[in-house]
């Protein structure tokens, strides 16, 4: 059975989540806040060009990441949500506490 990879976010008080929905190649965003969730589906589904390190702290390379293409590259894309939208990706976040209780 393949489970589908989720991870708790954050945004303006209301709680969250990211979902990849590998069979698809869907993130869904759910999120309370409709300005939050509107901000954050329009970053994940935007093809960015984003540095990605390597061997060294002055090692990098531009790359050009897909955030539906894979899971991989949707967490990439997740470490840059925050800069971007204001929207904060709770990794330590139990997402499925969040999925139950969806309010702090």
């Amino acid at each position: 059975m393949n489970e589908n990879f989720s991870v708790a976010i954050s945004y303006n008080g209301s709680l969250g989540y990211v979902e990849y929905d590998d069979a698809q190649k869907k993130v869904i965003v759910v999120l309370g806040d409709e300005d939050g969730k509107r901000k954050a589906e329009n970053f994940l589904t935007t093809i960015h060009e984003i540095q990605i390190p390597h061997e060294t702290l002055l090692d990098f390379t531009a790359e050009k990441i897909n955030p539906q293409a894979d899971v991989e590259s949707l967490k990439i894309a997740l470490t840059r949500l925050w800069e971007t939208t204001g929207v904060h990706v709770d990794w330590s976040r139990p997402v499925d506490y969040v999925k139950a209780h969806p309010h702090y």
